[in-house]
């Protein structure tokens, strides 16, 4: 799937673009977050990889912006292009994506009872034929059937739009708002970002239309990734100056689609597309993760053999039939990043926090025990495994993975 934005951005702006090139990667700062305000959102390709993330650690994500994506799992069991082109996606098809989430609930994924307490952005253009509002209306149909309140879940048509993610300011490059093309951010008189940070956040600061380059930070991903692909070397974080000094943050993953990495579009989506101005004045840390082209062919979940040529989000089963679980590769590594950022305790910059391991799966069930394993954490002297919140063994587990004995049958822990 091609993500399809156009370019915005004031004059003011374009000169905190122009300093705004590749630098020497730094690791990942650990920064004081406030762990109950953790949002995700993303366009296209990153609007399927926002909504996989909702339901997969719908315990971590508070809110969600899906700017013209599709539903959960859509294609894990459909050719991709039944998932987009405005294709309908009928009742029995979400029943086959219901179905998922509720095998999958406290297993593979976070409890789906998570769900509920979300808040939800949705937004498409009328004239979007790339995805398109049909796909949209299941997303807002599966969330409802999974608990979101009316109130708590936003759904937006703006008519004439087409695939793009929506601003209300002029950049250079910039397509109109109704044009498909790269780099897919356009001037529709329509704040996206500004909008769906109300919705999770409630009234907000102005903004600050010129954001200081320095704080935007390119940053070392591999310690991240697990070597996955379609995922690239470095990535870039927005950490405002007050959050940088030590005051407790949000934090926003913004998610690019397809065509919109930084080796393809420079930063554009991560300068044009307002997260940044609205974050500058308002607490709020954006993570901005980015994939990279990937031409080997390889099996998908339902569209048969694909590469991966335009850098997509892995929504279609590039990397494993996981991939919009929690185990899911890239999944993994968007939210251990975002465990890493918020590990952070007052002062700021300081990187002594791990990531949280990757990789957590379960095995050897049996009716009163389970064996649970993950990914080694480079310097990492013992891990603690915990269910329900507490802590299950009263010491340090030295290897990867733990046998959790004394369960009850048919029992979400």
């Amino acid at each position: 799937m091609n993500s399809k934005n156009t370019r915005a951005s004031a004059l003011v702006a374009l000169v905190a673009l122009a300093s705004l090139g590749a630098q020497a990667a730094s690791p990942l700062p650990a920064l004081n977050v406030d762990k109950a305000n953790i949002s995700v959102s993303g366009l296209s390709s990153g609007a399927f990889m926002a909504n996989q993330l909702g339901y997969a650690y719908a315990s971590t994500f508070m809110g969600v912006g899906v700017f013209a994506g599709g539903p959960y799992m859509c294609a894990g069991h459909s050719n991709y292009t039944a998932c987009m082109y405005n294709a309908t996606i009928s009742s029995s098809q979400l029943g086959t994506m219901q179905s998922d989430l509720n095998n999958w609930s406290g297993t593979a994924n976070d409890a789906l009872s998570n769900v509920a307490r979300q808040k939800v952005f949705l937004w498409v253009g009328g004239s979007d034929t790339t995805v398109g509002p049909n796909p949209m209306a299941a997303v807002k149909t599966q969330y409802a059937s999974n608990g979101v309140s009316a109130a708590n879940l936003a759904f937006n048509q703006l008519s004439g739009a087409a695939h793009t993610f929506p601003t209300d300011f002029a950049g250079s490059g910039d397509n109109a708002c109704g044009t498909a093309a790269s780099p897919y951010i356009s001037n529709c008189n329509y704040d996206g970002a500004g909008a769906m940070f109300r919705q999770f956040h409630g009234t907000l600061n102005a903004r600050n239309d010129a954001p200081a380059a320095s704080n935007y930070i390119q940053f070392d991903q591999t310690p991240f990734t697990s070597a996955n692909p379609g995922m690239a070397s470095t990535g870039w974080i927005y950490v405002p100056a007050d959050c940088a000094a030590g005051t407790q943050c949000k934090l926003h993953v913004a998610l690019h689609g397809c065509l919109q990495n930084y080796a393809t579009i420079g930063a554009d989506f991560i300068q044009n597309t307002g997260y940044t101005r609205w974050a500058d004045t308002n607490h709020i840390i954006v993570l901005f993760p980015q994939t990279q082209v990937d031409n080997t062919s390889r099996s998908t979940s339902a569209s048969g053999s694909l590469a991966n040529p335009n850098g997509c989000w892995d929504w279609i089963g590039w990397y494993g039939a996981n991939f919009a679980q929690n185990a899911g590769t890239q999944a993994a590594a968007i939210k251990a990043m975002g465990d890493h950022v918020a590990a952070g305790s007052g002062g700021g910059g300081g990187g002594g926090a791990l990531p949280a391991p990757t990789g957590v799966g379960t095995s050897g069930a049996t009716s009163n025990s389970m064996v649970i394993a993950w990914g080694a954490v480079t310097g990492a002297s013992g891990y603690n495994v915990y269910r329900n919140g507490s802590k299950v063994d009263a010491a340090t587990i030295g290897a990867t993975s733990y046998t959790d004995t004394g369960l009850a049958p048919a029992t979400t822990y």
